[in-house]
C-alpha cells in the first residue's frame, strides 16, 4: 500500500505549499545520497520524500489524492484499474506518472518538475531536466551531465627569429609531447590555445584544451616595435667608409642591403614590407673595430685629419 505523502513529508494536510517546500528542503538535505553515500536505506527514503514531493506540489495531483482519484503513488483509485480502461482513454488527462531518474515512479507533472528543479538546484547545485524527469547528476538520473576534460598546460622559449617566423615545435611537460605551429609574430607573453589537446571528458563531454604560454627571448641584435623590427647591424670600419652590400636575415628570408659609402652609426634605413604582416625593418648600422690594438689602424688613425670634432653640435 503507498504511503501518505503527508506524513512522508511530516506535514499537515492543510500545509501550503511553502511548509511542503521547506519541510522537504530539510528532509532532502539530511537524506540525499551525496550526504550519505552507501546508505541504501536513507537512499530509498530519499526516493520516497523525492515521490512524496513532486506529488503534493503539483496542484492537479494534490487535489486528485486529496479527492481519492490517486493513491500515494500516483495510481489511479477506481474499479476498473485491474483490468483496463473501460473508457478507452486514460481519466486524468494521460496518465499520473512517468519513469524518473530516481528508480521508481515519479509524475509527469510540469509544475513539479519545474519546482524540483529549483530546489535542487538551490540545495545540491544540480541541474535537474525536465526531459528526464530527474536530476542529471553522476550517480543519480537518467543521464549524467557532460563535463570538459581539464586544460593541460604547456610552456615554450622562442628564439627572437622563431617567433617571428613561426612554425613547427615538439614541446613537452609531465612527459607528454605535443606538435604546436607557432604563428609567425607571436608575441612574448602569448598563450596559444589548441582545442582538443587536453584531457578527455566525462558524460559525453568535450576533451580539454591545451593552453601554450610563449617566452620570446631577447636579442642582442633585433628588437621589436610594434610590427616593425629594428635591426642593430654591425659593419667594418671599411663598409662605413667605402661602402658594401650585405646580406641581413628577415621574416621572408636574407635580404640584400646596400650600405652607402661614409654610412655613420644610428643611420637608419627602412626596408618596406621586410617587417611582421606588413611592418617594415628599420636597419641601423654601427661600427665595429676589427682590432682597436690593430698597429695599421692607429697609425691610419695618427695620419687622419684632427680638425674634425664630432662633438661640435653639442656646444650649442
Amino acid at each position: 500500500m503507498a504511503k501518505d505523502p503527508y506524513k512522508l513529508l511530516g506535514v499537515p494536510k492543510s500545509a501550503s505549499d511553502a511548509e511542503i517546500r521547506k519541510a522537504y528542503r530539510a528532509l532532502a538535505k539530511k537524506l540525499h545520497p551525496d550526504v550519505n553515500p552507501g546508505d541504501a536505506k536513507k537512499a530509498e527514503q530519499f526516493k520516497e520524500i523525492s515521490a512524496a514531493y513532486t506529488l503534493l506540489s503539483d496542484k492537479n495531483l494534490r487535489a486528485q489524492y486529496d479527492s481519492g482519484q490517486v493513491d500515494g503513488s500516483g495510481q489511479a483509485q477506481n474499479p476498473f484499474a485491474g483490468g483496463g480502461n473501460p473508457f478507452g482513454r486514460d481519466p486524468f488527462g494521460g496518465g499520473a506518472f512517468r519513469q524518473t531518474g530516481f528508480g521508481g515512479s515519479g509524475f509527469g507533472g510540469a509544475g513539479g518538475q519545474d519546482d524540483m528543479a529549483d530546489l535542487f538546484s538551490s540545495l545540491f547545485g544540480m541541474n535537474m531536466g525536465a526531459q528526464t524527469g530527474g536530476p542529471r547528476r553522476r550517480g543519480y538520473g537518467a543521464q549524467a551531465t557532460p563535463k570538459k576534460g581539464k586544460d593541460v598546460r604547456y610552456k615554450v622559449t622562442l628564439s627572437f627569429l622563431e617567433a617571428v617566423g613561426g612554425g613547427k615545435k615538439r614541446i613537452k611537460a609531465g612527459g607528454e609531447s605535443l606538435n604546436v605551429t607557432i604563428p609567425a609574430g607571436v608575441v612574448d607573453g602569448a598563450v596559444l590555445r589548441l582545442r582538443g589537446k587536453g584531457r578527455a571528458g566525462t558524460n559525453g563531454g568535450r576533451t580539454g584544451d591545451a593552453k601554450v604560454e610563449v617566452t620570446v627571448k631577447p636579442h642582442k641584435y633585433f628588437s621589436r616595435e610594434d610590427n616593425n623590427i629594428r635591426l642593430r647591424l654591425p659593419i667594418s670600419l671599411k663598409e662605413a667608409l667605402l661602402g658594401a652590400k650585405v646580406k641581413i636575415p628577415t621574416p621572408s628570408g636574407s635580404a640584400s642591403l646596400n650600405i652607402p659609402a661614409g654610412s655613420n652609426s644610428g643611420k637608419t634605413m627602412r626596408l618596406k614590407g621586410k617587417g611582421i604582416a606588413g611592418g617594415d625593418m628599420l636597419v641601423s648600422p654601427y661600427i665595429v673595430l676589427s682590432d682597436p690594438d690593430d698597429a695599421a689602424l692607429k697609425d691610419w688613425a695618427a695620419q687622419a685629419s684632427g680638425d674634425f670634432n664630432p662633438r661640435e653640435a653639442l656646444q650649442g
